[in-house]
């Protein structure tokens, strides 16, 4: 692994990185509080769990772990511990989602029993190869910072990787390898799943039933593990259903929504071209993205908009009860996809049943 920073003075005044090329060496200080994880997925888990028993609060970028055993461990380690664990996936802090959940709670839209949405990159090339770069001055026979160390990447001492011979595109561009991470589903759909588990669930999610994934790798044809096409559709306790999509190089597709048996919520945001003035003002607000309700339910006084509800007071925005069930629903998809058959959520028990 490359070092880990920690900042040198506690103060404030005077922030200077250090770094550890072992990241146990960081949780060891005394004077660090909090954590962020920004790892490949394969040691989300372990680190987290690690840093909390260090006495340590905890930020871990989506999706929260690699494997459903790794985030029901991190989520037990929460809850013995007591200590603030949040996952990262976008979408969960946004106004809309907690209005929707608050609507439903409040029985104004009737029995939710549908939801749907996707997450769409309309790009010429894959953005996997694009965005992460391989770095030809990087590897394990390198010297001084430009070293990786290999082996501890991978984590096979630990179970998390397979050892493998030194692949650069396998670091630089783990997201395409099943190894590290779930591809477009635990990359893309956890940011759309777990607000919407929100809204319909509330801000500790809920677990599926059920869950079937199909697609392809139709594009990519580089060598990679993942699908570039990815639909994935599950079934909840709550008797509600959800529909989930992810494509590369195509145009975006329908809204993030919901149907009930009194209305229908979408999730749509405006983006205006160069405004001015005034007009600039009024666009600002637009692109913020609101429910609509298409209901006689909630055409009446306040027009389709709830009153305004957002997680202050300590509420998290992903919680580690609703970053593990979001994960549970995403890897049971994305062992559908690679079995080639349904997976089922054994609550009792809680375990993955094929």
């Amino acid at each position: 692994m490359r070092r880990v920073s920690a900042a040198g003075d506690p103060s404030g005044r005077h922030l200077q990185g250090q770094g550890y090329g072992d990241y146990r060496k960081l949780l060891e200080r005394k004077d660090i509080d909090a954590v962020l994880i920004a790892t490949p997925d394969h040691w989300h888990g372990k680190i987290a769990i690690e840093a909390m028993e260090e006495g340590k609060h905890v930020y871990v970028e989506k999706p929260m772990t690699h494997t459903v055993a790794q985030a029901i461990a991190v989520r037990d380690t929460v809850r013995r511990l007591k200590k603030v664990l949040q996952v990262g996936p976008q979408g969960t802090g946004n106004d809309g989602y907690w209005q929707a959940h608050e609507a439903i709670k409040a029985g104004r839209i009737g029995k939710v029993t549908w939801a749907q949405g996707c997450y769409n990159r309309n790009a010429r090339v894959c953005l996997f190869n694009a965005h992460q770069k391989i770095d030809p001055t990087a590897g394990p026979d390198k010297p001084g910072e430009d070293r990786i160390d290999w082996d501890m990447w991978l984590g096979h001492e630990w179970g998390l990787a397979p050892k493998i011979p030194w692949t650069p595109d396998h670091y630089f561009r783990f997201r395409k390898y099943w190894p590290y991470n779930g591809g477009v589903a635990t990359d893309l759909l956890y940011h759309k799943l777990a607000p919407l588990l929100i809204a319909i669930a509330g801000p500790n999610g809920e677990y599926p039933l059920r869950v079937n994934a199909c697609g392809g790798l139709y594009i990519e044809k580089d060598g990679r593990d993942i699908p570039d096409t990815f639909l994935m559709t599950a079934d909840y306790p709550s008797e509600f259903s959800v529909f989930w999509s992810v494509r590369s190089r195509t145009m975006r597709g329908s809204p993030i929504g919901f149907t009930a048996n009194t209305a229908r919520w979408s999730w749509e945001a405006t983006r205006p071209s160069r405004p001015t003035g005034s007009s600039a003002r009024n666009s600002r607000r637009k692109m913020t993205a609101r429910p609509t309700f298409a209901s006689p339910v909630t055409s009446g006084g306040h027009d389709g908009q709830l009153p305004r509800r957002h997680p202050h007071g300590g509420t998290l925005h992903c919680n580690a009860e609703l970053g593990a069930a979001t994960m549970v629903a995403i890897k049971l998809a994305v062992e559908s996809y690679r079995q080639r058959k349904t997976m089922t959520w054994d609550a009792k028990n809680e375990r993955v049943v094929c």
